[in-house]
């Protein structure tokens, strides 16, 4: 098989195998129902805050980091753009991936406030020719003009939405970048693991207004373009983006 071909797996007879498992955990009620009450725990007690990449804080679960890593190496995307960047783990990620898979690409984070640790994180960093950073917010319309301007000379783009987690954010960011993502590249939609857990009172997003109905309700008028992709939460199990993995077709 050539590296990076999604269709036909090392081993077609493992493949089927461990599929036919996979079956029998995204069916097991049971599993799901403790793999739920152990992620309320895990977000809880900030279990995704413990993790680093490279020496630099990411704040994702260790399984979606393995199923993201699967996706560069299938989809193969040379521009990936982020909304949202945080500590700028997740930038020296994606750009690590690029690398590992032999992808000569860049790496896109869009924040209304990038901050200054962040910045020192990336610029440390021996992938940071690879990542630029713009500071605006991801929905205001002349920077997602400076976004299609960057992206208009790249050929496989994947979008990562992982900022504000209101209704109303996600869905303004989906309208947007929804349609930078290139055939045979994947949308992401992060933290939509929210309408699944209880209430945070300190934030303004929860069960019925977070990522998850933002991309439901988007996804509604998008049929056809868009394929949502269970068998990678159905893998991760332990994700903060359940109906967040969207394949554009």
């Amino acid at each position: 098989m050539e590296r990076g071909n999604m269709n036909k797996p090392w081993d077609e007879e493992f493949e089927v195998w461990r599929n036919s498992f996979l079956e029998i955990q995204a069916k097991d009620i049971e599993f799901s129902n403790l793999s739920k009450a152990w992620m309320q725990k895990a977000v809880d007690n900030k279990f995704s805050y413990q993790f680093d990449w490279m020496g630099v804080p990411i704040i994702q679960m260790p399984g979606d980091l393995v199923i993201f890593q699967e996706i560069v190496w299938k989809t193969r995307p040379d521009l990936i753009i982020e909304t949202g960047v945080a500590r700028g783990g997740s930038l020296i990620f994606w750009a690590s991936m690029q690398t590992l898979c032999g992808i000569d690409g860049k790496v896109l984070g869009v924040d209304i406030d990038i901050r200054d640790h962040a910045k020192r994180a990336i610029s440390g960093s021996q992938f940071n020719q690879q990542i630029q950073l713009l500071q605006g917010s991801s929905t205001d319309l002349d920077v997602f003009d400076e976004v299609k301007k960057f992206a208009s000379p790249f050929k496989r783009i994947m979008v990562v939405l992982d900022s504000n987690h209101t209704h109303e954010h996600v869905l303004d960011e989906l309208k947007l970048y929804a349609d930078l993502v290139s055939p045979g590249c994947m949308l992401l939609v992060l933290d939509t693991v929210i309408d699944d857990l209880n209430v945070d009172l300190d934030r303004p997003w929860g069960p019925g207004a977070s990522p998850k109905s933002a991309v439901i309700e988007h996804m509604k008028s998008r049929q056809g373009l868009f394929k949502n992709l269970p068998e990678f939460e159905n893998r991760a199990t332990l994700t903060v983006a359940p109906n967040g993995y969207w394949l554009r077709l």
